[in-house]
């Protein structure tokens, strides 16, 4: 019998397929119900999002569970890609829990001081980056979220200043 020509096995993919995107999972987690509010948020927005959980540390928790959860996270949402954790309050017990768990792949990162407008635009752009990028992305993207109505109409009046070549 004569061998086949046929490069691809019987999988059906080829034997070095590229990854057409990729696929960070994002896990947001904070006190109250901070993460459960962002993500209901964000859901209502963008429609459910895949690879992504949210974990609330209320009052009556502890350290040791929401570190089981957050375990319990990782393991949902690790696609391969990278996980990204996105927590309210830098130096809180939820940055802390997700901090020592980055540290232990080096596909992980945590962002703190996380707002809705950086949860959306990170959410949606994140098929394009590697962990890194989407720290870097995501700092940009929450300074420039973090504004005024008075620094908007000021912006905006320049804008419109020079559109009209004054």
């Amino acid at each position: 019998m004569q061998a086949s020509s046929n490069p691809v096995p019987a999988t059906g993919r080829p034997p070095f397929a590229v990854k057409e995107h990729l696929m960070l999972g994002i896990i947001i987690c904070g006190h109250g119900g901070f993460a459960s509010g962002m993500e209901q948020a964000m859901n209502q927005i963008l429609g459910e999002q895949e690879a992504v959980v949210a974990i609330d540390f209320p009052e009556s928790s502890t350290t040791a569970l929401l570190q089981g959860q957050c375990e319990a996270a990782l393991a949902r949402v690790d696609r391969g890609d990278g996980v990204v954790f996105l927590t309210d309050l830098l130096g809180g017990t939820p940055f802390r829990v997700a901090s020592t768990l980055a540290l232990r792949q080096p596909d992980r990162e945590v962002v703190t001081g996380t707002n809705l407008q950086l949860l959306l635009e990170m959410t949606m752009d994140r098929g394009e980056l590697t962990p890194s990028q989407f720290r870097e992305q995501a700092l940009c993207c929450g300074h420039r979220g973090l504004t005024s109505l008075v620094d908007e109409l000021a912006r905006e009046r320049a804008e419109s200043r020079v559109e009209e070549g004054i």
